[in-house]
């Protein structure tokens, strides 16, 4: 149950100061449903008002305050003109602008003849220095309640900083004092303030250090945010590790057959991954691991070789994709060496039905079918497994941390291997995969060759479908990669419809289109042309990002390169090279890039070391824009920013484990006060993994 003390900041925000229904709706889409949400929502700046000149030295573009007389009112003469208020000083003329004014509450507001404080932005129009829309108004005797200084926060469409200011007001009054989570001897080193004179700085600002995200209270609310992370993923970790589990060995037999079917040897960290998965299988515990390896590192083969030591005993495997064309990809890699080592393999998608879903439910219920491949289809509840003693996830960002457990609901002790081609920064692998034990593949398979990236201004586009006329005669197959024109997946197909007639009108019938919008039927049969060579160009959005692979495919176009993240750049660029051909991809950015998009592209040209580019991708658009909706299996942080906060995590998953070593059970003073911390950063799932939660 969550804490009394914290049911104040759980109330909805419309039952905060100002928020009826329809502003409530704005503040949940832009901070969420609750009081607390609004604590969490911090301020991007400050406006400072204490700059008050006289008129004439008023320069524009700037915040002032100013001191003035009000001279006279003067309507429009015409509707959608505006009203203005004409006022002075010693100095000169100011005259405050209004469109679509309330004449009646103007003149209560700024009566003639009366001195009032007037604060906004200085604009010059010809010769008249203007106001528009003064932030605020207010006479001489209340000069004291003028802000002089004021946070700044992200908005949303229909909602004013007024409103919103408000609404943080009267979430902030509902603020409890809280019992101390932190170390004293932590809260000394640190300087940092109690909970509640943190949250109340951080919306306070004033000067513009108290915004960044160095700032002593924003670090103290951000360790807060970690120190929930990296304890909920340690409670997650214990109740996997204390759940009883089973020893999978195998006898290599059929692990040898699909070894010697292979036409290169494994790479020196492929066997260190597969030694530190059979040494997990084969302990009491249950297996929670992360295979982690860059694009074309050879994955798929050591979570084959995984599936095979439980063959090998006599239970079942299962690999689980994010999509059903993932799901079919891994299908083609896998049921060649799945035949060599006599192993049937099933597929299990949504769009399998009637008869043939029916023959894989029996297959995999009396155990006929060893393995299985498909997507979340695979733990629907109609399918059941005769013995599940491995789960196989891809791209575990896709599904999310809370789905882990479910997974294991299907079998006795269940392993769980967990895949990702998404280069993950130590920072944010700590904040994702802190539950997880790791292992890394660094190398790429013999006989890749490295791909020659160039980057080139997109007005040279008719020089680049040039070049691919020169490329497809000489028997290329080629990528082309539609902009993300912004998050709207209908925007991203419009832009790719229409390159794809431009490249019809130039190549005809060998160009294709991929888009996420096409049924999964015409997405195999585009994708069966093109790996087939019955089309030569495939026009597609970021849907080929993950898991394509079409080894004949050697150029790899990016149109407006500067839109994409870096890590995304890396995994697009990753669908070629595959081959025994040489391959170069093509960046098509705007003229003049930003400095970023400029070091993005050069980044991507210097390296092609996945787990560097993730790196520099966490420094160049920070924690927010990696973990957004793109990747939205990985934790977004309210209030810690893991590249700034980078040694604040590091102190978090220490001082998590050191807590639960010492208070397994967190019924100690400081183990009662972690819980009201797990509670206060919706953690209820870890809670209940405490014995008496």
């Amino acid at each position: 149950m969550r804490p009394e003390s914290l049911f104040p900041l759980f109330k909805p925000v419309t039952a905060l100061p100002g928020l009826g229904p329809r502003l409530g709706k704005l503040v949940e889409r832009l901070a969420g449903p609750h009081a607390v949400d609004l604590l969490w929502h911090l301020p991007s700046g400050l406006v400072d008002r204490r700059f008050a000149p006289k008129i004439a030295a008023a320069p524009p573009g700037v915040i002032a305050t100013l001191t003035v007389t009000v001279d006279a009112h003067q309507p429009p003469p015409r509707p959608k003109l505006p009203y203005k208020v004409l006022c002075s000083d010693e100095t000169g003329f100011l005259h405050l602008v209004f469109f679509h004014a309330r004449p009646d509450y103007l003149a209560r507001l700024l009566p003639p003849g009366e001195v009032r404080l007037v604060s906004g932005r200085i604009e010059r129009y010809g010769r008249e220095i203007q106001m528009p829309h003064p932030d605020h108004v207010a006479s001489p005797e209340a000069a004291a309640d003028l802000p002089a200084v004021e946070p700044v926060y992200p908005l949303t469409t229909g909602l004013t900083p007024k409103a919103l200011h408000k609404a943080i007001l009267g979430a902030l009054d509902l603020a409890p004092d809280l019992p101390e989570w932190h170390d004293p001897g932590l809260m000394g080193r640190e300087s940092w303030p109690a909970w509640r004179d943190a949250v109340r700085a951080v919306h306070a600002p004033s000067d513009t250090a108290d915004v960044a995200p160095t700032a002593i209270a924003r670090r103290r609310l951000a360790y807060d945010e970690l120190l929930a992370n990296q304890l909920a993923l340690a409670l997650i970790r214990r109740q996997m590790k204390r759940a009883a589990g089973r020893s999978i060995r195998g006898d290599g037999r059929l692990r040898d057959r699909v070894l010697s079917t292979l036409p290169f040897a494994l790479t020196a960290s492929q066997r260190a991954a597969d030694q530190e998965i059979a040494g997990d299988m084969a302990a009491d515990g249950r297996m929670l691991r992360l295979l982690q390896g860059d694009v074309g590192s050879g994955k798929t083969v050591v979570a084959l070789l995984a599936m095979l030591i439980a063959v090998e005993a006599g239970a079942q495997a299962a690999l689980m994709a994010p999509t059903d064309l993932l799901a079919r990809q891994h299908l083609a890699t896998l049921a060649p060496l799945a035949e060599a080592a006599g192993v049937d393999l099933a597929l299990l998608t949504g769009r399998e039905k009637g008869r043939r879903r029916q023959a894989t439910l029996d297959a995999l219920a009396d155990g006929s079918a060893a393995l299985a491949v498909g997507t979340h289809a695979l733990f629907q509840d109609d399918v059941a497994f005769r013995d599940l003693a491995l789960t196989v996830i891809d791209e575990q960002h896709r599904f999310g941390v809370h789905q882990r457990l479910g997974l294991t609901a299907k079998g006795r002790a269940v392993d769980v291997l967990v895949t990702t081609a998404t280069p993950i920064p130590r920072t944010l692998m700590l904040t994702a995969y802190g539950d997880m034990d790791v292992s890394r593949l660094t190398e790429k398979p013999p006989g890749r060759h490295p791909v020659d990236t160039r980057a080139m201004p997109v007005d040279r586009l008719d020089e680049v479908v040039a070049g691919l006329a020169r490329a497809l005669d000489g028997g290329a197959r080629v990528y082309w990669v539609c902009p993300l024109v912004a998050e709207s997946e209908s925007l991203d197909v419009a832009a790719a419809e229409a390159r794809h007639a431009h490249l019809a009108e130039v190549f005809g019938e060998r160009v294709g289109l991929l888009h996420g919008r096409l049924k999964d039927r015409d997405k195999d049969a585009v994708m069966a042309d093109f790996a087939a060579g019955r089309t030569s160009v495939l026009v597609a959005t970021t849907v080929i990002e993950v898991g394509v692979d079409v080894p004949e495919a050697t150029v790899m176009v990016i149109e407006h390169a500067e839109r994409f993240g870096l890590a995304q750049l890396h995994q697009l660029r990753g669908r070629i090279g595959r081959g025994d051909r040489a391959s170069t991809c093509l960046l098509l950015y705007a003229a003049p890039p930003t400095d970023t998009a400029r070091r993005r592209l050069e980044i991507l040209r210097e390296t092609d070391d996945g787990f560097r580019i993730a790196e520099e991708d966490l420094k160049l658009r920070g924690a927010g824009e990696l973990l957004g909706t793109r990747q939205s299996g990985l934790p977004g942080f309210r209030l810690a920013d893991p590249a700034a906060h980078a040694d604040l995590l590091e102190m978090a998953r220490g001082d998590a484990r050191l807590a639960l070593d010492r208070d397994p059970d967190l019924e100690q003073p400081r183990g009662r006060a972690l819980r009201v911390l797990l509670y206060l950063f919706e953690r209820d799932a870890a809670v209940r993994f405490l014995r008496s939660g």
